[in-house]
């Protein structure tokens, strides 16, 4: 039994004129005769009919849901605003100094951060106050470990509170474990303490900060309750599931029977088929109109009659089957399958075209005209007539000539589609029929009609069947259901090609002999009243429309006066079942009921591709019931329950019903997943239909066909309902009173987001009902939802007027978004406006729906604006790490020892068991070493510098560079009057000079730092860094050359720094040749010899002390590691300021004899195969290059490898990457790949690892086993565990080895926090011990105490006597199966990361490469990307490299990826300039350096997005 309700609210509801319908209640339970009775009573239906001032109840709630949310600031995307001002820059990070000059250190990135001046803050919150200045160097929720750093002012105060941890609710706590290293950053003069900044003295820009300040405030409000139970994502991290909510409504009535229609009425002269009809009419009444086509402007430009549709069909059929030939066979038989190109503009041509098919027994398939090669869709209608075997068009010769053509003037083929014969069918080009022909009129039968196509959900297109009995019945039920008779007139709107359009226009009219005006789709855009002005003067009695034309014919309807639709008997809404359609069937009402138009004419109806017509409202003469509306509870409908909406008046779905079924044919309504059980009669589900009179097949597909025309809905008990199978309609509704039929949504655009349903056009009808049409085009709204970590995400795309300005299209936007929260209690994930005329289009108007969501997740939509609200949505994220207590050291070794693990320790070959030891005595001062080779092998050379041309710019020998040192030593003690032990700056570009002078100061006995010279191009960034080194380092003096004094002392210097307060500069270019008195001799080898400064990436300026002792043994152990003799010869391709770039400059030649070909990294800018031609031409064995230059030469060689003739790098045994981090893989592999055919052996290529405390721990060499690689689980690593896993599996990352630990050197890996010793293969800090370890840092203010952990640290547990340093990296050592050259296995170290680097968030320590490969993978625009938190939010900079307008598609694609790979979500997308992103001169990015420039304001960039 059907059950309904009407809730006490009548005062309102009926002012509204709202008919409401429910199916339970508890408060009201009718029986359906008992439901008239009482809306009887209530006289309820006059006064819906008679109601003029209808409110469409939608609008009104979400104007009442908006006014419930305050007016709440979100912050709003920033877009280019190009300024570039300059101001002082000592207040931010500086550059690596390794990279003084940002454009010099970087090697292929010109783009540079521009600084702005300094604005007065005000108005910032405090405590976002507080985070600012207590955020810890490196990014804000970085490591627990923050390794050596420059302490500022401001880092001192380390008891602000943080701030709280908007993403998680957990609260974070900042460790401040290791004491940072003094400030490098002066304060600028005239610095006001309360403008905002970082901890670093960072001035925060108030536009950038605000924003950020919004989104936490924004973020802070309650998010939906997180879900309960989890489940496994094959690992520890636990992706939440949804588990069904106990308060859920569940449907509580009976379970609904099938309901049965009208039967088909007998009708005597009935033919026995359309044909029989098309024959009778064309032969009896000839003259009778069958259609009447108009132009553009309106007029009648010809009427087809039923006389001329027979005879020029018979020519065609004719003409198909026997005039077409090919190597004299027909081209056609019967059954063969032909495509129909007409333009929506010739209804003619393609009734004639349709039936001359029909006629010839040949299937049409009507498809739209592809004008473009790219349109929307097309490929997919190219895959449907290929598997049709489609090889026949039919078109007319106006289209024929519009379509594209190749050079041969035939059509082109069309991307995916079978090669096509054109046939025009124009009259010239038709046959007359042979008097003996006569085509086989046959009765209706099984056999296909014709294939009308459906494009699906996800796109693809499939060609559904109808038979001829099938076409026959349904122009029977259609006949029957709206009461046609002959000679009717049928003004017609819709594509007459398929659905609708077709089945009134183009089938049924014939068969009644009606006369149909066909109104093309171009003269709506011109004139959207043209179809009433021809229901007017056809005194037209029916018309098929879509809410769309009505919609649009009120806005153009105060210009008509006289119209009339007095004529009209029935106005059929083919998209009644759309949401929206009541609002313009009852809108349209209101405006025409005065100019004729009858309530009761209005006539919604139901129908799908699959099942044809579903339902119709009957007109009253018909004898249909009255019409029902239900205005039912969105909340309800989301969990497939029907209820009366009682409480919530805002959170609604207002429905109409779309009449009753089909006679002839049954109807049952089942649940939409799994088995086909019935529903019961409050629960919405999907309408399945059994009736001669629906599709049969999807062509060629046999499988989804069973599950979709052959249905057989069961009951609850299991048992099938019918004999008969049931076609599914793929649409979603109910059974209401009098058996009226109400549609809720279709299949195809339902979401499924945690388990609750939304439907697609309930979404866009909540986004029109707020300021509908201000700022976007009404019908040009898509919905639809992308998977993203394992649910459904809803995305809104909407085409932006053109007049709409940022501010209004944001505004509308963030209320688009409290509407669609408040009324359907779900997020919407990503909403993008784009400009007009943008998205692609339908063939009809309307958007291409699955090519819109197929172009966003392919990152080509091109928005104009994007606003991404994954804070929202997603609160399916693993939970956050909880740190367990800690497990002391002792356990951890006691459970390696019952695991069986080795505690994880390695070290290199022993030196104190090596024939070179008297040597080495010998060789503890290098400044002895040049003496001797001065003495005993003068000539010999040392150096060999090339310049950009590949030409020998400057040598020198031992004798040579003896000399040259032995000069600038006389120098610094005569003209420069300095001490043994000062120290000074030696700034020169790379060169021999650097190099003399380093040994000058040995000889003198002050103590040399290299510093890379400020860029003359770039001063405002790169001195202040050069004037901090030499501050910080207390140089006494410094050395350079002419030209470089002179920039130093120039007025562009001033402007950047305070120039009088350099120490003396002393120019070496022309020295006096003075003999040395006497070198002078340290006296001890733990002296200091020299200090290297560089700027870890983190930002921080830090200068390592050297003694000879560790000098002459870095030396030694690099000797020994790579056989280093007088006769080798080596190629370096590095900077020459600091780590191992320096010493090998600099030191090892000098040490061990062999002779180094220099090659300055900048020269490959103007000839990048500078480095491999002098590989190549020198035969070297050996050679070392950075990450910068292998990307230069991958990059710029890859696409002209004609500048390497000649090049043979067969001679390179080793080419090894100077690195402080973990080895890139995928660089090093394309580059052994690229330059494989030029000879170089894959084996070669190695990499390097050193730090600040040990510029060389591991060093491939020229023995022992090649690297090996290992694929470890990237969510262990979060959780600083090490998982091993097969390549190629989910989440696999690849580690390779970072070479073989260097002669003397031992390693351990040590837990960060208990300092406790680790296992084989678990995750810790890399301690290391050896001779050529630093000796400290060198700061200001003499702090080595606070810093002396770094160097002098001891295991808390086991081996608690050896001394070791600190490396700040993660990493874990593994044995493997190869030996080495002593025969014992090999122990493997693979580095992870720096511990200041990573970036804390939920608990888990990320690395910020790891979210910056998956980043750079997301899109084939993005050149570069670097990631950072702030406030914990985390921060993502992406440099694009294309048209700025792909610059919003990458929001979308980062948020996404950054969700689905790393449990992550994103607060801030900037989209920058390439060459941005800060890079030093080892090509490692400076990412607190960004992060500044972020923060100040300073990046000019594209576009940022706030994620909400």
């Amino acid at each position: 039994m059907l059950y309904c309700a009407f809730p006490e609210c009548e005062s309102q509801v009926v002012s509204q004129s709202i008919f409401l319908v429910c199916l339970i209640s508890p408060q009201h339970p009718f029986t359906s005769h008992e439901f008239s009775s009482y809306v009887k009573k209530k006289k309820l239906l006059k006064n819906y009919w008679n109601t003029l001032n209808f409110i469409y109840v939608h609008t009104e709630a979400v104007q009442a849901a908006l006014a419930k949310y305050k007016e709440r600031k979100m912050p709003m995307p920033s877009k280019r605003r190009s300024v570039l001002v300059h101001s002082s820059v000592e207040t931010y990070t500086p550059p690596d100094t390794s990279s003084a000059s940002e454009d010099e250190g970087s090697l292929r990135r010109q783009g540079r951060i521009s600084s702005t001046p300094f604005q007065s803050h005000s108005n910032v919150e405090p405590w976002l106050n507080r985070v600012i200045q207590g955020s810890s160097t490196s990014s804000s929720a970085s490591s627990t470990s923050s390794h050596p750093g420059g302490k500022s002012a401001a880092a001192s105060n380390t008891n602000h509170s943080a701030p709280p941890d908007v993403t998680t609710g957990l609260v974070e706590y900042l460790h401040h474990e290791r004491p940072q290293v003094a400030s490098v950053r002066g304060v600028p003069r005239g610095y006001s303490s309360s403008i905002l900044e970082t901890a670093d003295g960072v001035p925060v820009n108030s536009r950038v900060s605000s924003k950020i300040q919004q989104l936490l405030n924004t973020l802070k409000r309650p998010k939906r309750p997180p879900l309960k139970e989890f489940f496994v994502d094959d690992f520890e991290e636990l992706l939440e599931v949804q588990q069904p909510d106990p308060n859920q409504p569940k449907p509580e009535g009976n379970q609904v029977n099938v309901l049965k229609g009208e039967p088909l009425g007998v009708v005597t002269n009935w033919p026995p088929s359309l044909l029989a009809a098309l024959q009778r009419w064309g032969t009896t009444q000839p003259k009778a109109p069958c259609l009447t086509a108009l132009d553009t402007t309106g007029k009648a430009i010809y009427t087809l009659t039923y006389g001329k549709l027979w005879s020029r069909s018979l020519k065609l059929a004719y003409t198909l089957l026997n005039k077409l030939t090919t190597k004299n066979e027909p081209l056609l038989k019967p059954g063969d399958r032909v495509a129909l190109v007409f333009p929506n503009s010739d209804p003619v041509m393609f009734m004639v075209a349709f039936y001359g098919c029909l006629l010839a027994e040949l299937i049409p398939v009507p498809i739209e005209v592809p004008l473009t090669r790219k349109d929307a869709g097309s490929q997919q209608i190219g895959f449907l007539l290929g598997s049709c075997g489609v090889t026949l068009a039919l078109t007319t010769d106006a289209c024929q000539k519009g379509l594209p053509k190749a050079q041969t003037g035939e059509v082109v083929t069309f991307k995916g589609w079978p090669h096509l014969i054109w046939f025009v069918i124009d009259g010239k080009h038709l046959a007359k029929p042979a008097k003996d022909w006569h085509p086989q009129v046959r009765d209706a039968s099984s056999e296909i009609a014709y294939i009308e196509y459906k494009t699906s959900k996800e796109g693809s297109t499939v060609g559904i069947t109808v038979s001829h009995a099938s076409m026959l019945a349904h122009c029977h039920a259609l006949t029957q259901a709206c009461g046609y008779s002959e000679a009717e007139t049928l003004t017609n709107v819709l594509d007459f090609k398929r659905e609708a359009g077709l089945w009134h226009g183009v089938l049924t009219s014939v068969m009644n002999r009606m006369h149909v005006i066909s109104i093309p789709y171009a003269l709506m855009k011109v004139n959207p009243l043209s179809w009433i002005q021809k229901v007017c003067s056809y005194k037209a009695r029916v018309a098929v429309v879509k809410s769309r034309d009505m919609h649009w014919s009120l806005l153009a309807q105060r210009d008509q006066r006289d119209v009339s639709l007095s004529s009209l008997r029935m106005l059929i809404v083919a998209d009644g079942a759309n949401p929206w359609s009541i609002s313009s069937c009852d809108a349209f009402l209101n405006v025409f009921q005065s100019r004729g138009l009858r309530p009761e004419v209005i006539c919604p109806c139901a129908s799908s591709s699959e099942a044809l017509t579903v339902a119709i409202r009957r007109p009253s003469e018909l004898g249909g019931p009255p019409p029902g509306k239900a205005v039912l509870s969105m909340n309800c409908l989301s969990f497939g329950v029907i209820r009366v909406d009682t409480e919530e008046k805002l959170s609604v779905l207002t429905v109409q019903d779309v009449g009753q079924i089909m006679p002839g044919a049954n109807m049952c309504v089942v649940k939409v997943d799994g088995t086909p059980y019935l529903c019961k009669a409050d629960e919405v589900g999907e309408i399945c239909v059994n009736s001669g009179a629906s599709g049969t097949a999807y062509f060629g597909l046999l499988g989804i066909t069973k599950n979709v025309f052959e249905a057989i809905p069961v009951t609850a008990a299991g048992m099938p309902v019918s004999d008969q199978p049931f076609t599914r309609t793929g649409l979603l509704g109910f059974v209401g009173p009098d058996y009226l039929v109400f549609v809720v949504g279709k299949l195809d655009g339902l979401m499924t987001v945690s388990g609750r349903r939304h439907n697609a056009d309930d979404v866009v009808a909540t986004a029109l009902a707020v300021e509908p049409m201000k700022f976007v085009y009404r019908g040009r709204i898509a919905v639809f939802s992308v998977p993203v970590l394992h649910d459904d995400r809803i995305v809104l795309v909407a085409e932006q007027r053109p007049d709409a300005s940022e501010e209004d299209s944001f505004q509308w936007m963030s209320r688009v978004l409290q509407a669609i929260d408040s009324i359907h209690q779900v997020g919407v994930y990503c909403l993008a406006l784009v400009p007009a005329n943008t998205l692609p289009k339908a063939p009809l108007g309307g958007i291409h729906i699955s090519e819109t969501k197929q172009r966003f997740l392919e990152g080509a939509l091109h928005p104009c604006n994007v606003l991404m609200c994954p804070h929202t949505c997603v609160t399916n994220l693993p939970k956050p790490r909880q740190k367990q207590p800690d497990v002391g050291p002792a356990s951890m070794i006691v459970g390696n020892l019952i695991a069986g693990k080795r505690i994880a320790q390695a070290s290199g070959r022993d030196v104190s068991q090596l024939e070179d030891n008297d040597q080495a005595r010998k060789f503890l001062y290098l400044a002895d070493v040049l003496q001797w080779r001065a003495q005993t092998t003068p000539d010999h050379p040392l150096f060999l510098l090339l310049n950009s041309k590949g030409t020998v710019a400057s040598t020198a020998s031992c004798i040579q560079l003896h000399r040259r040192a032995e000069r600038v030593a006389v120098a610094l003690m005569e003209k420069g009057r300095l001490n043994v032990g000062d120290h000074v700056a030696l700034v020169y570009p790379p060169g021999v000079d650097l190099i003399a002078t380093f040994y000058g100061c040995l000889y003198a006995g002050c103590v040399p730092i290299t510093v890379r010279p400020p860029h003359p191009q770039n001063l405002a960034t790169t001195l202040p860094t050069v004037k901090m080194i030499v501050e910080v380092s207390k140089s006494a003096c410094i050395l350079t050359t002419q030209a470089i004094m002179k920039l130093l002392r120039s007025k562009e210097a001033a402007a950047a720094v305070d120039i009088k307060t350099w120490p003396t500069i002393l120019d070496t270019d022309d020295m006096p040749k003075k003999k040395l008195a006497s070198v002078f001799r340290p006296t001890s080898p733990d002296m200091l010899a020299y200090l290297d400064f560089s700027v870890s990436t983190t930002g921080i300026l830090a200068g390592v002390k050297m003694s000879h002792a560790a000098t002459s043994a870095l030396c030694r152990s690099i000797k020994l590691q790579c056989e280093l003799y007088p006769s080798r010869q080596i190629a370096i391709c590095l900077d020459p300021y600091c780590g191992l770039g320096f010493a090998l400059w600099c030191l090892c030649s000098i040490y061990s004899g062999h002779q180094s070909i220099l090659v300055p990294p900048l020269e490959l800018e103007s000839n990048v195969s500078l480095w491999l031609s002098a590989v190549s031409q020198y035969k070297v064995r050996v050679t070392f290059c950075s990450y910068s230059v292998m990307e230069m030469c991958t990059k710029g060689l890859g696409t002209q490898t004609d500048v390497l003739r000649g090049v043979n790098l067969s001679c390179v045994r080793t080419c090894m990457v100077v690195a402080e981090e973990r080895p890139r893989i995928t660089l090093t592999q394309s580059f052994s790949k690229l330059f494989k055919d030029l000879g170089l052996s894959a084996r070669a290529v190695s990499t390097t690892f050193g730090c600040r405390v040990n510029v060389a721990i591991c060093l491939q060499g020229t023995a022992g086993p090649d690297p090996t690689t290992v694929y470890v689980d990237m969510r262990a690593l979060r959780h600083d565990r090490v998982r091993l896993v097969e390549r190629g599996s989910p989440h696999s990352l690849p580690l390779m080895e970072s070479g073989k630990i260097l002669p003397g050197v031992k390693v351990i890996i040590a837990h960060t926090e208990t300092k406790g010793p680790l296992g084989d293969s678990h995750l810790g800090e890399i301690w290391v011990s050896s001779p050529h370890n630093a000796t400290g840092y060198y700061t200001v203010y003499g702090e080595e105490a606070l810093h002396a952990d770094h160097f002098t640290a001891r295991l808390s547990f086991g081996d608690t006597q050896t001394m070791w340093a600190r490396t700040g990296y993660l990493g874990f050592l593994r044995r493997t199966e190869l030996t080495d050259a002593s025969g014992e296995r090999h122990d493997a170290l693979y580095v992870v990361g720096s511990l200041d680097e990573t970036l804390e968030l939920r608990g888990m320590r990320y690395h910020p490469i790891d979210i910056e490969t998956s980043v750079i993978r997301a899109h084939k625009s993005i050149a570069e990307c670097a990631v950072f938190t702030w406030t914990n939010l985390l921060v993502v900079v992406v440099e694009l490299e294309g048209s700025e307008q792909e610059a919003l598609d990458l929001v979308a694609l980062v948020t996404n990826v950054v969700l689905e790979e790393h449990y992550l979500i994103v607060g801030v997308v900037v989209i920058v300039d390439p060459g941005v992103i800060p890079i030093n001169s080892r090509g490692e990015k400076q990412r607190m350096h960004l992060r500044d420039g972020f923060l100040a304001d300073q990046l000019d960039p594209i576009y940022v997005a706030y994620n909400m």
